[in-house]
């Protein structure tokens, strides 16, 4: 079994930045394509980044020219880091992972991480 946990999550000001990350147990990470999603109060899920095990990156409409996903398979770990961070940005941050090919879908995701709390003020 799989166990990701993420931190870095905390409050910042509008155009601001924030490094999360996401810390996965077990041998296989570099197998893996990993994805963080964030979900809003009253808003439905939604992808943030992702990167495949190849090494693509992918990016939410949102977030381009803003976020960078990247990841470091000999700690297990993979980053985000948030630069000129919105109000827009609050929301509770989700990584995940799935062996196989990468995949926007959140249904796609076999592991989860129990999130981590941004908050952006204005």
């Amino acid at each position: 079994q799989v166990q990701l946990v993420e931190s870095g999550g905390g409050l910042v000001q509008a155009g601001g930045s924030l490094r999360l990350s996401c810390a996965a147990s077990g041998r296989s990470f570099s197998r893996y394509s990993v994805s963080w999603f964030r979900q809003a109060p009253g808003k439905e899920r939604e992808l943030v980044a992702g990167a495949s095990a190849s090494g693509n990156t992918y990016y939410g409409d949102s977030v381009k020219g803003r976020f960078t996903i990247s990841r470091d398979n000999a700690k297990n770990t993979v980053y985000l880091q948030m630069n000129s961070l919105k109000p827009e940005d609050t929301a509770v941050y989700y990584c995940a992972a799935k062996l196989g090919g990468w995949i926007p879908s959140m249904k796609a995701y076999e592991y989860w991480g129990q999130g981590t709390q941004v908050t952006v003020s204005s």
